[in-house]
C-alpha cells in the first residue's frame, strides 16, 4: 500500500469520529467522582447537580444565590448524599479559584469541573450597552476562562485524568438576532474549548475536553435574561427539558467526548449554518424575531440576573411550546454503534419497499 493510501485512510478514520470520542483517556465512574458544577442555582446547573448526587457523585455548587445553594445542599445532605456550596460570581477569577479550593478541601480535590454559569441579554447589536455586553462577557465567556485553567492546573498536577465540560449554545455554532450579544459569547466559548482541547492533545494533558451543544431548553434563563424588549423574552416552539442537557454532561463526566449535541434542532442548525449560510440567514430572519418573546410585558432591566443573582431552585422556565422531555440525540451519540445499526436497519426496510414498489 502506497503512503498516500494510508495518509487517506487515516484522515477518513478521523472524518468519521464526528463527536470525538478520547477513548485513550480514561475517567472515574460517576459514583467515585467530585463534580463542580457553576450556575447550580437554577436550570440547567440544578438538575445536573440532583442527578449527579443521585448517582453517587459527590457534588460542589456554585452560583451567586447564596440562600438557594444552602437550601440545596441540606436537601442532598437530607437524602445521604455528600455535597458543598461555594458562594461565586464566576465573572471574577478569584471567586472560581474560591471554588477550586473549597473542593480541595471538602473532598481533597475533583474530577469534573462543569461550567454552565450563564446569562443573556436580548436586545438589538445597536442597542444593548457595551457595559451590559461586557458585563455579560464575564459570565459567559470569561467565567469558562477561569474555570477551564484552574480546572486544567488541577487536573495536570495529579495522574488522575480530569474532565472539563463546557456548556455552548446551538447559537454559537450560528449568529442569531435578538440574542446576538449572548451568540458573540458563546462563539468565543466555542473558540476558546476549541483550542484548549488541541493544546492539551498536543501535550498530551490528562484532560478530556468535551463542548456541549443545547439547543432551547426549558429553564429560567429567559427570566433571569437582561431585556431590552417591550415584550417578555420566552422559548416559543420545541423546547428540551434540562434532564437531557444534565444526561448529555454526566455522561461526558464518564466518557470523554469532544461535542454532545442536546436536541436534533442543535445539530441541524450546525449543519445547515455551514452548508447553506444564506439560507439559515433568511430562516433566522424569519422565525426567531416572532419565537424569542412572549405577549406579556417585559420584565424590568433591575429584575434580570446580569447584575446580580436571580431567584433560584426552579428547575423549568415560563416557556411555550411542545416540551420534550428526551434528546434522542444524545441517547443516538450515547450508543453510537446500536444506532447506526438501527438507521442501516431502517435503510434497508425502506428500500425493500421501495424496491418492491
Amino acid at each position: 500500500m502506497e503512503m498516500k493510501d494510508v495518509e487517506h485512510d487515516s484522515l477518513i478514520d478521523m472524518m468519521q469520529d464526528r463527536d470525538g470520542s478520547m477513548e485513550e483517556l480514561s475517567l472515574k465512574k460517576l459514583q467515585d467522582q467530585v463534580i463542580v458544577i457553576t450556575g447550580a442555582s437554577s436550570g440547567i446547573g440544578l438538575v445536573t447537580a440532583r442527578m449527579a448526587a443521585k448517582k453517587g457523585a459527590k457534588v460542589v455548587v456554585a452560583a451567586r444565590n447564596e440562600n438557594a445553594l444552602q437550601e440545596l445542599v441540606e436537601e442532598l445532605q437530607s437524602k445521604g448524599y455528600e455535597a458543598a456550596w461555594v458562594a461565586a460570581d464566576v465573572g471574577v477569577e478569584e471567586d472560581v479559584q474560591k471554588i477550586a479550593d473549597t473542593a480541595i478541601e471538602k473532598f481533597g480535590g475533583f474530577d469534573t469541573w462543569v461550567n454552565n454559569a450563564g446569562v443573556s441579554i436580548y436586545g438589538k447589536t445597536t442597542e444593548v450597552t457595551i457595559k451590559d455586553m461586557r458585563r455579560m462577557f464575564d459570565t459567559v465567556f470569561w467565567g469558562v476562562v477561569y474555570g477551564s485553567r484552574v480546572a486544567v492546573d488541577h487536573y495536570t498536577k495529579r495522574d488522575t485524568p480530569g474532565a472539563v465540560i463546557n456548556i455552548g449554545s446551538f447559537f454559537g455554532d450560528r449568529g442569531t438576532v435578538v440574542q446576538s450579544t449572548y451568540s458573540s459569547a458563546k462563539f468565543a466559548l466555542h473558540g476558546w474549548t476549541e483550542s484548549l482541547r488541541m493544546e492539551l492533545e498536543k501535550e498530551n494533558a490528562p484532560v478530556s475536553v468535551t463542548l456541549i451543544h443545547p439547543g432551547r431548553i426549558d429553564t429560567p434563563y429567559n427570566e433571569h435574561a437582561r431585556s431590552y424588549l417591550d415584550k417578555q423574552p420566552t422559548h416559543i416552539g420545541m423546547i428540551y427539558a434540562p434532564e437531557t442537557v444534565a444526561e448529555a454532561i454526566l455522561y461526558s463526566a464518564e466518557h470523554p467526548k469532544r461535542d454532545m449535541y442536546v436536541g436534533g434542532q442543535a445539530k441541524l442548525l450546525a449543519v445547515l449554518g455551514r452548508l447553506a449560510p444564506r439560507f439559515s440567514d433568511k430562516l433566522i430572519e424569519k422565525t426567531l424575531y416572532r419565537t424569542q418573546h412572549d405577549d406579556r410585558p417585559s420584565n424590568p432591566p433591575e429584575a434580570s440576573a446580569l447584575y446580580k443573582a436571580g431567584y433560584g431552585l426552579h428547575e423549568r422556565g415560563t416557556n411555550k411550546g411542545w416540551i420534550r422531555e428526551t434528546s434522542y440525540y444524545v441517547k443516538a451519540t450515547k450508543h453510537p454503534v446500536l444506532s447506526s445499526a438501527i438507521a442501516a436497519g431502517i435503510g434497508a426496510s425502506l428500500w425493500a419497499v421501495f424496491r418492491k414498489k
